[in-house]
């Protein structure tokens, strides 16, 4: 049989970036469902604050070199790949020099959020799915893990349905305590539509809030898991009625199992 393929995009991953529930659960969450028997891809953002000569990143050339179109301006796509060598575990990772760059990952060093974080996570979601085209690798479920990866559902079910490689792809999308405040570029919709995404289909993008941006990645996913013990009340709601399979809040002690379980179910 078969292994299962399960994809991983996280905004943040130990031991790249600091210590903390997102970036702990997406560092221990693919080892453990590899040791279950799957196989995994995963995949970050290459923010400016991740030391490349400590974590012995490099350029995966035949990766790299697409361009991705954005606001009708041309941003080169770099690929890199980094290895966990006690995990058996490779993490690829999205760079660009207009938008991660920095010595900050979402917010400026006196809190502010980037103006233009927007852009970033159509760039981070459309620059990890080109790649994995590019590998020829077709997950059977990606795992979303944080807001800045909140579009991949919707590019999966709207941009790359008819790619053979998504045909039969499910997406989980995961909920955390990672509210920003204000919202994003009111022009956030805009830069979204296009041949196969309509203003309807983003209409709750009209204002560009954490609430609303986790409601597309939930109406678009195939599967919610509750990943911080309190989240957005709002958000939490949302997801219970959206009717979507919903996994409640897990302990370190049982989370890997869980969302295995949680994953065979929607497979």
């Amino acid at each position: 049989m078969e292994k299962k393929k399960i994809l991983f995009i996280s905004q943040e991953i130990t031991p790249y970036l600091p210590e903390s529930e997102m970036s702990t659960i997406s560092r221990y969450l693919p080892q453990g469902i590899q040791d279950k028997g799957k196989e995994i891809r995963t995949f970050m953002p290459r923010y400016g604050c991740v030391n490349e000569r400590r974590n012995q990143l490099h350029e995966v050339i035949r990766l790299s070199g697409m361009n991705l179109v954005i606001n009708d301006t041309d941003h080169p796509l770099i690929i890199k790949v980094a290895s966990i060598q006690s995990a058996r575990m490779q993490v690829y990772f999205i760079d660009n020099e207009d938008y991660f760059q920095r010595k900050f990952t979402l917010q400026e060093e006196d809190g502010r959020y980037f103006d233009d974080n927007d852009e970033r996570a159509i760039f981070f979601a459309r620059g990890v799915i080109e790649t994995v085209i590019k590998l020829r690798w077709a997950p059977d479920l990606i795992h979303c893990h944080g807001w800045l990866t909140g579009l991949v559902p919707l590019f999966i079910k709207k941009i790359y349905n008819d790619n053979p490689l998504f045909r039969e792809t499910n997406v989980v999308y995961s909920v955390y305590n990672d509210d920003f405040s204000p919202s994003l570029d009111p022009d956030f919709k805009n830069k979204i539509i296009g041949e196969t995404i309509a203003e309807n289909d983003v209409s709750l993008l009209q204002d560009p809030s954490f609430a609303n941006l986790s409601k597309l990645a939930i109406d678009y996913s195939d599967g919610v898991i509750k990943a911080s013990e309190t989240i957005n009340a709002e958000v939490e709601q949302y997801s219970k009625s959206s009717g979507k399979p919903f996994l409640d809040f897990q302990s370190q002690d049982t989370y890997i199992d869980a969302y295995n379980d949680f994953y065979d179910n929607i497979l």
